[in-house]
């Protein structure tokens, strides 16, 4: 995929890991299991991105691209 997925998935780790510490921090159980959730969103697009780019790069490797 793309730099701009890319950096869009850190991004929603980053904001995500920012809203479970902030949830940590206030003692607030919602906020921190969304900051979970957002995180592990973002780690799965990223999973799949990257076995996207794997295929892409086998393809290619088979076809002499």
């Amino acid at each position: 995929m793309g730099y701009d997925d890319k950096a869009k998935h850190q991004t929603e780790k980053v904001v995500g890991a920012a809203k479970e510490k902030f949830g940590d921090l206030t003692d607030n159980e919602s906020l921190q299991a969304e900051g979970a959730a957002d995180k592990t969103s973002a780690r799965a697009k990223q999973a799949g991105d990257d076995l996207a780019d794997a295929g892409r790069h086998a393809r290619d490797a088979v076809t002499d691209r």
